[in-house]
């Protein structure tokens, strides 16, 4: 199969704002695409609008929460109203949590699942149909805790690999009408996400966040993703670490948790018992 071509395409990315979100914006756009930015942080996102603009391409700021599925619907038409069409979506919108799960409250759980995993069903399920007409591509931004455990994030594992089955399985309902669908699973990245996320409170996470085998760079990140995408790639591993972490994982399971506890496990060794 010939690589897909993004040159006056419209592409939907949840997100935006972010640090993956703006460089995923800009990798579409150089390569000819309108972008649809979507994300709840709408000063930032009007920012990333005019920038983009400044640069030559068409982008429409879409401000709005993708956990309530009216907004995603309203995000979906606007860009329909706008563009016309809409040919890609790339579901990038996420939050994390570091707490171990005796110390933390099941309402931060059910909030990382609710931006993690029903935000992209929402966004999916309003824009399927309009990929679907245009024989377009869905992508979703998983992780190494889409697959292998993480400790301490229970949560936001969890949320990752409902992501898999969700899309594998929409993918065999799509893929014969030729509809393009990604799982992009990094390690860890040099964004905001680590900043911004949750304690077992609810609050923000009080411990920093230890990373194992380095950070990548968000736009070589996002260059990976689009190749990726454009191949129709169904799975992309997209650093060192993420493949590792998936081969170890499962030729050898246990050797995979003692190192991952090891490297990422010093975050909880002060946390209260």
């Amino acid at each position: 199969m010939s690589r897909r071509s993004f040159a006056g395409k419209v592409v939907l990315i949840s997100g935006a704002a972010g640090g993956l979100g703006s460089a995923l914006c800009r990798r579409y756009a150089a390569a000819g695409a309108h972008i649809a930015a979507m994300d709840i942080d709408a000063e930032r996102l009007d920012g990333l609008a005019a920038s983009l603009r400044a640069q030559g391409s068409e982008a429409l700021a879409l401000p709005g929460d993708i956990t309530a599925a009216p907004d995603c619907k309203a995000a979906v038409a606007a860009t329909l109203a706008r563009f016309g069409t809409l040919y890609g979506l790339v579901n990038n919108a996420g939050i994390s949590h570091r707490s171990l799960l005796q110390h933390t409250d099941p309402a931060v759980i059910r909030r990382v699942m609710e931006v993690n995993f029903f935000g992209a069903l929402n966004l999916t399920h309003a824009a399927l149909p309009h990929i679907s007409a245009q024989r377009g591509v869905i992508a979703a931004i998983s992780s190494v805790a889409g697959y292998a455990p993480l400790i301490g994030r229970t949560g936001y594992a969890a949320s990752k690999h409902a992501l898999h089955g969700f899309f594998d399985s929409l993918r065999s309902e799509v893929e014969d009408a030729g509809v393009g669908v990604t799982l992009v699973c990094p390690s860890f990245i040099r964004t905001g996400i680590g900043a911004a996320g949750l304690g077992g409170d609810g609050a923000a996470a009080s411990s920093p966040r230890i990373t194992s085998g380095g950070e990548s760079a968000a736009e070589d990140i996002a260059e990976r993703i689009f190749a990726a995408v454009a191949d129709d790639r169904r799975l992309l591993l997209p650093d060192r670490t993420s493949r590792l972490a998936w081969w170890l994982s499962r030729l050898a399971p246990a050797v995979y948790a003692r190192a991952m506890k090891r490297g990422v496990g010093a975050e909880f060794e002060s946390t209260p018992r």
